[in-house]
């Protein structure tokens, strides 16, 4: 039996994978008195005084609702949103496991951006942070810079930034193995959706400077027209060679390679071409780029890829848990790059250098010592770019 098979036994058995346990005991009158009529009263006319005690009178200060409307789930695509609820409700669990952050799925049955941008918006009271998941390119882009322009709680889209974030911290400790600078090396990413050209920008920030992107219709550069809003804006600031052509073009004297597109678009003859000890980060699931060894064979120095067969598993469960506990903690009014940066530092040293290698350049997902790294560090950075409301 493989994986796939076991799991869906699996959730037939449990019916679910989260579900709500109360907090307090009511178990008799006076006690059903004071969490329930007539003493509730007191707590809600407190928060109709002041909203900001509803993070202080209710769960909503640990609260994140979990939001897909289907379109881009896994590898799979556009299901709809009751398809995507089972990978909601795992993000969910990770969610408590590695952050216990109490998260929820909500599965919106619409594609209209603006619909999904009201529904949000109007559920918004009840949450300490919102997580977009697995809604597709180009809409995403939008619905998240709306709402984090029009709400006071953080918005963040893990397609985008998870993924940026872990991939900015494999790269930190990656680089120390080969023993080049971010501002040295040329970077191709193939595959220009939400993680692609979130990936892209994000490491600008590290001093990368020569980064390619590619897309299923070629090198992504300025002035064709044939390329989305976002990556026609992406052109802007990438590919400043203005390199035209396929994937094997771009990846000729390249440092390292980021995949997040489809299975088996990368040959050996391409990682050849690559420059000295080539990094390769090939994160198409469930089947990467190219096999590990296969890349391996052809001169590939570190690979990661974003499955736990391998090893350097590139996983943005290394991201979000941690990520939102650091928000929540200090009740950050959004999630900034600053804080996205920390996160990735976070993830980066919890590897130390007696234990770096060529195949452990990130900790396990399961490594409760990263998420706390994380968290931590994303608080600081909340408190000093002054977005945290609380000071630890």
């Amino acid at each position: 039996m493989n994986v796939r098979e076991k799991s869906l036994i699996k959730h037939a058995e449990w019916k679910g994978k989260i579900e709500i346990t109360p907090r307090v005991s009511v178990d008799s009158a006076e006690k059903l008195s004071v969490a329930y009529t007539p003493g509730v009263a007191e707590p809600c006319m407190a928060i109709h005084n002041d909203i900001e005690k509803s993070f202080d009178l209710t769960r909503r200060w640990n609260t994140v609702p979990v939001i897909t409307d289907g379109t881009a789930v896994l590898g799979l695509g556009d299901i709809g949103p009751e398809a995507g609820m089972p990978v909601m409700e795992g993000k969910c669990a990770l969610f408590k496991a590695f952050g216990d952050v109490d998260a929820y799925p909500l599965c919106i049955k619409s594609k209209d951006t603006e619909e999904i941008i009201k529904t949000i918006k109007l559920l918004s009271g009840s949450f300490g942070g919102i997580n977009l998941e697995d809604i597709s390119a180009p809409r995403c882009f939008e619905i998240e810079t709306r709402l984090k322009e029009e709400l006071d709680i953080p918005v963040f889209h893990d397609d985008q930034h998870g993924t940026a974030i872990v991939t900015a911290a494999a790269l930190i400790n990656a680089l120390k193995l080969v023993g080049k600078k971010m501002e040295e090396i040329k970077v191709v990413i193939n595959g220009a959706g939400a993680a692609g050209v979130a990936i892209a920008k994000f490491l600008m920030n590290f001093g990368v400077k020569d980064i390619v992107a590619c897309s299923s219709k070629g090198i992504i550069v300025e002035g064709d027209t044939r390329f989305n809003t976002a990556q026609q804006e992406l052109a802007k600031i990438t590919n400043r060679n203005m390199l035209k052509g396929t994937l094997d073009v771009a990846l000729k004297g390249a440092d390292v390679l980021i995949g997040v597109s489809v299975a088996n678009c990368v040959t050996k003859d391409m990682v050849r071409s690559m420059a000295d000890k080539p990094i390769l980060f090939t994160c198409a699931n469930p089947i990467p780029e190219i096999a590990p060894q296969d890349a391996k064979d052809a001169g590939a120095y570190i690979v990661g890829t974003g499955s736990s067969q391998y090893p350097n598993q590139i996983n943005n469960v290394l991201v979000f848990p941690g990520l939102f506990r650091g928000a929540l903690d200090v009740r950050a009014t959004t999630i900034n790059t600053q804080m996205m940066m920390a996160a990735s530092y976070g993830i980066a040293n919890c590897v130390t250098d007696d234990k770096l290698s060529r195949e452990y350049i990130l900790p396990y997902a399961f490594d409760k010592s990263a998420h706390e790294s994380v968290a931590k560090a994303v608080s600081k950075a909340a408190i000093e770019t002054g977005v945290a409301k609380l000071k630890q």
